[in-house]
């Protein structure tokens, strides 16, 4: 959006005053995204400010591109019977139509403030509400560096940030049942401290305390052997009808996700062959998943496998090594899903997000 557009969109959403609302407002953008746009800004006191307008009538534009993902979806389903996708299309649909909403975006990041108030080295933006709509956020400005600006740093710094990041991502999800569906690099940055700032909090996913808890119940079964439990995991995050053959491939993307937190020792990730990480394991599950005749996969399933495939994607990119072992077991320890839907309830009630889990 150029300066004229970005003076109506102030004025229509901060009347009467629009950016005269603030000591100093660049019509420049300083970042831009799917759904807006980000401006530099300072408030009247000169706290520095990051405002977040949406571009015009990104809900019809929206609409219309779900619209062509179902047609295409339905299509590719049709070539390929692998994944059934109807439950994929349901939940971004979903959380875009969330993600439209920034005064949604406004009481999960301070949800998220709550939930990361004790972890000294991962900051949260402060919204300012009386300069914030629907379609215009307004929050605190936090400096910080491009993540990969530090790929070549000391291996002790990498590791530091990796574990920040790691935090970030599953303390909310384990304490909560909440988790920030958008890994994107721009999301996040490294504070001149070593600190983390993270960003964005348009793609929130709570998920029920039963799933939260199936996700340790697949890490038990994994490092036991239990195949019983890790049927029982797979039918909690919402697979049905698994014969031994869907059973097997899934057991496969599961080992593959779950390998760095199997080994108790200092360790990388993984490695990005051909460029994706996980390639060879996502293509042999697949050709098994359509030799059995595919798998409807559930909604809860879709954002929760992104989070973990896109953190995975930036810890290979810093090489960091880390004993993901150890900071698994120290987050899971003692996990107790009445205490967490306790948590999650109240938290949800006093943030004022929708408590029905969809």
């Amino acid at each position: 959006m150029g300066g004229a557009l970005v003076r109506r969109r102030m004025r229509r959403d901060l009347a009467p005053a629009g950016r005269a609302r603030f000591a100093e407002f660049d019509e420049a953008a300083a970042a831009a995204a799917s759904l807006g746009q980000v401006h530099r800004a300072t408030a009247p006191d000169g706290l520095a400010l990051a405002v977040k307008l949406q571009y015009p009538n990104m809900a019809s534009a929206v609409a219309s591109d779900l619209g062509q993902l179902k047609l295409i979806l339905g299509m590719y389903e049709r070539l390929d019977p692998a994944i059934r996708t109807g439950a994929i299309q349901a939940e971004i649909a979903a959380r875009l139509a969330e993600e439209l909403d920034y005064a949604r975006e406004a009481r999960a990041t301070r949800l998220y403030a709550h939930m990361l108030a004790e972890e000294p080295a991962v900051h949260v933006p402060e919204v300012l509400p009386e300069l914030s709509t629907a379609r215009l956020l307004t929050a605190t400005w936090l400096e910080g560096d491009h993540i990969l600006a530090h790929k070549d740093a000391p291996a002790t710094q990498r590791a530091r940030i990796a574990l920040n990041l790691f935090r970030a991502w599953y303390v909310p999800f384990y304490g909560y049942g909440v988790i920030h569906g958008d890994p994107h690099m721009g999301n996040y940055a490294v504070r001149a401290d070593g600190g983390l700032n993270l960003l964005d909090f348009g793609c929130v996913r709570v998920f029920p305390p039963p799933f939260v808890g199936g996700v340790i119940d697949l890490y038990r079964a994994l490092r036991d052997g239990d195949e019983a439990l890790a049927v029982h995991a797979f039918e909690t995050w919402g697979f049905a009808g698994l014969a031994r053959a869907h059973i097997e491939a899934l057991t496969l993307w599961a080992r593959f996700l779950y390998a760095p937190l199997l080994e108790d020792r200092v360790r990388p990730i993984g490695q990005a062959r051909g460029g994706v990480y996980g390639r060879e394991v996502a293509l042999e599950v697949h050709r098994r998943l359509r030799e059995a005749g595919g798998v409807a996969v559930p909604r809860a399933f879709v954002f929760m496998d992104r989070a973990a495939l896109g953190l995975g994607s930036v810890f290979i990119h810093l090489g960091a090594e880390v004993n993901w072992h150890r900071l698994f077991e120290g987050m899971t320890q003692g996990f107790d899903q009445e205490a967490l839907a306790a948590r999650q309830g109240g938290a949800l009630e006093r943030f004022g997000l929708d408590p029905r889990l969809t």
